[in-house]
């Protein structure tokens, strides 16, 4: 199954009623973990790393990694950019062979994230990538209580239809109560917002900072119209347990903690992958 871009398989999701994720990913261990879980469970998945990447040492070498690894793949792959923060990053990763790429503008004024947006897209798609842009903030889980619970950066729904009307964008991530990274307080989504928003638009809806997330909320989200979900956090947090595990045996090894890494991306995105319903829909 080649290396594709995501717009079919995100769309048909949408209709359908289930998600795919995006496994974030900054190294090779935790890449192959996540490259045999989306095997093993004959699922499409998305692949995604950040911009900052592509100018670490090695950073272009290992998002080569991943494109190539994706093109061996017997199911469908997407190589991501999640949360690309200007025009030029975009382009970038289109030039490192991703299929598909996040503009993310939800810090400026309206008016200037519709205006990049607009410009990404247009690029994007003569190339066949598709585009997914942020409307709304979501924040860092480590402040959450100072703004989740005040819905400060919520998605408003009538800035929704003018946004995707104005851009033309092929996935829309969307602030409905969920935050990157370790949630400090509990998380609560707003199904009612997401309901609206749904209402309002077609286009497949993403939601970030899935990490920390009941099972539970993952369903009802997605049974209202979440397509793509993003998880990083708790893949990170399944590989240290893991690796503290073998360090306190009483055979630590390098290769047993290298090997827990895999197996922690590899545990946690099957887990997902199940939760959101893509197995078996490769």
């Amino acid at each position: 199954m080649p290396l594709v871009s995501f717009v079919d398989q995100l769309q048909r999701a949408s209709r359908e009623r289930w998600a795919i994720p995006l496994f974030d990913i900054f190294e090779k261990l935790g890449a192959d973990g996540i490259f045999e879980a989306a095997e093993a469970k004959n699922a499409p998945t998305i692949v995604g790393t950040g911009g900052r990447m592509f100018d670490r040492p090695g950073g272009k070498e290992m998002c080569a990694y991943l494109v190539e690894r994706a093109k061996s793949s017997s199911v469908p792959i997407t190589i991501y950019l999640d949360h690309g923060d200007s025009f030029e990053r975009c382009i970038q990763a289109i030039r490192l062979g991703f299929t598909d790429v996040m503009y993310d503008g939800s810090r400026l004024p309206i008016e200037e994230n519709i205006e990049t947006t607009r410009l990404v897209v247009r690029a994007a798609h003569a190339v066949g990538v598709g585009v997914e842009a942020e409307l709304g903030h979501v924040g860092q889980g480590s402040e959450y209580e100072s703004f989740g619970s005040r819905r400060e950066g919520f998605t408003k729904p009538d800035d929704v239809e003018r946004f995707v009307e104005a851009t033309g964008v092929d996935f829309l991530a969307i602030a409905i109560g969920s935050a990157h990274g370790q949630y400090k307080g509990t998380p609560e989504l707003d199904y009612e917002l997401l309901t609206e928003i749904r209402r309002r638009v077609d286009t497949p809806l993403v939601m970030h900072g899935g990490s920390g997330l009941s099972d539970d909320q993952f369903r009802q989200a997605i049974s209202l119209g979440i397509a793509k979900v993003n998880i990083f956090t708790d893949l990170t947090l399944r590989s240290a347990a893991r690796m503290l595990a073998i360090a306190k045996s009483e055979t630590p090894s390098f290769f047993g903690m290298a090997n827990a890494i895999r197996e922690g991306f590899r545990e946690g995105s099957e887990h997902y992958l199940d939760v959101f319903g893509a197995t078996g829909k490769a």
